[in-house]
């Protein structure tokens, strides 16, 4: 084969690879163990993770842990919805083209925009994807977020940035909410797009129409990052003003599973079709009159030319979407509405009843669906440690992503967090906090 191929050398292979990034030594990999050893290793370390199952989860921030009916795994584990990659003869498949028109046909619903894709990787790649648009749309380079916007959502826009060759500008919070005052400030007409989020990053729930009529001014377009269970009980983001909705699909039919995979959505008005990332399903009738699917865009690199591409995405979590699809569908239209109202009620509990509590304040006042910041008198990650002891997750400590709420503790509650959990919570809470105040956090601790 080396002959064939006009080389000396397997290692003439590799000389392009400098000198530093090469191992030149033998891989340190032990030998091999009996299957038996393996797998009770493999459950030894599994058993050393906090899950949903085994504590109660507070915990929020994007991923949420709700309860995934039945139905959702007796379909999505039939064996002609297992396959995530891009159908080569697309209109074979017809069963999953459906899928993803009955997705697309959902998701606008939820959204009030026109047009949705077949999904995308996850929430903060589509808030990135939706940049791109913004760009090709506009011509323009700069971009503005309100802090609100999830931190990973920010950070993929600076990654993204490196390529486009744009600017971020961020705009702070004023009362948990964006300020509407500094937004308008950083709007110019050198603007592509403002990125919003709602409910935002601390649960805030924003005035989106007054935010985005800053920028219809400037003629940039309006990205909204969305919680779809959230858009149950508030408006859609297309009847506020939006140009683009996103956002991340896990809390429809997909269980926390570690961080992934999950899937994202990405809807627009019409006039973006042409420039969404990813594929959209569209239906049509056959020769014979009946109704067929076919897939109507896909504008990746592989299909046309790489020049004109809006995405490089090959694997869709179509099957994630499938099973957000179904989600929807077995909640059905009050069903959706009824879980929407739910967890206001029992949010709304849960934050009266941690205010009460000695050494815990709300982090704002604004309002809030399922989510709410609060500050700890007390190290946070400390009081977690206390709580983990106690099998509560308590909550994500906002310090990570902002530095001005280092005692800040992010509260997320779903349908499974009954009002006795709710109660533990606050109890748990109040017991470390009370041991805990004036302490420094810990060296070693994780933060």
């Amino acid at each position: 084969m080396l002959e064939a191929i006009g080389v000396s050398s397997i290692d003439e292979l590799f000389e392009d690879i400098p000198e530093a990034l090469r191992l030149d030594r033998p891989l340190e990999l032990p030998d091999g163990k009996p299957e038996t050893e393996v797998y009770d290793r493999l459950a030894g370390l599994a058993g050393r993770n906090a899950h949903a199952e085994a504590e109660t989860s507070f915990l929020g921030d994007g991923m949420y842990d709700h309860y995934v009916p039945a139905i959702v795994d007796a379909i999505t584990s039939r064996s002609e919805f297992l396959t995530p990659y891009t159908p080569y003869q697309p209109e074979i498949s017809q069963g999953g083209l459906q899928v993803m028109f009955e997705f697309q046909t959902a998701m606008s619903e939820l959204t009030g925009l026109p047009v949705s894709n077949a999904a995308l990787y996850e929430g903060p790649s589509a808030v990135a994807s939706a940049a791109y648009l913004a760009i090709g749309a506009t011509g323009r380079k700069r971009l503005v977020a309100s802090r609100g916007v999830h931190p990973h959502s920010r950070e993929s826009l600076l990654t993204y940035g490196e390529g486009y060759g744009t600017e971020l500008v961020e705009v702070p919070l004023n009362g948990g909410t964006t300020d509407a005052g500094a937004l308008a400030e950083a709007i110019d007409d050198e603007t592509a797009a403002v990125f919003l989020q709602q409910p935002n990053f601390l649960g805030a729930v924003e005035d989106v129409e007054a935010l985005a009529a800053a920028a219809k001014e400037h003629g940039a377009l309006v990205v909204v990052a969305c919680d779809p269970i959230a858009l149950s009980i508030l408006k859609p983001p297309g009847e506020c003003g939006a140009d683009i909705a996103v956002g991340e699909g896990q809390p429809l039919g997909n269980r926390l599973d570690y961080g992934g995979p999950s899937f994202g959505f990405f809807c627009a008005t019409e006039e973006h079709i042409r420039r969404m990332p990813a594929r959209i399903a569209g239906e049509t009738t056959d020769v014979d009159g009946r109704r067929g699917f076919v897939l109507t865009l896909q504008t990746r690199e592989q299909h046309i030319r790489r020049e004109k591409a809006t995405h490089n995405i090959c694997t869709a979590q179509a099957l994630n979407a499938l099973a957000g699809m179904l989600h929807l569908a077995w909640l059905g239209r009050r069903g959706f509405v009824e879980l929407g109202e739910l967890l206001v009620r029992r949010t709304a509990y849960a934050r009266e009843r941690l205010a009460e509590v000695d050494g815990i304040e709300l982090l704002h006042d604004a309002p809030v669906v399922r989510e709410f910041a609060v500050a700890l008198d007390a190290p946070v990650p400390q009081v977690l440690d206390r709580c983990g002891v106690e099998g509560i997750g308590a909550g994500y400590p906002l310090g990570r992503d902002y530095p001005e709420h280092e005692n800040g503790l992010l509260v997320a509650i779903t349908e499974r967090r009954s009002k006795r959990d709710i109660d533990r919570l606050a109890d748990a809470l109040g017991s470390a906090v009370a041991d805990l105040r004036g302490a420094k956090v810990a060296e070693g601790v994780a933060s």
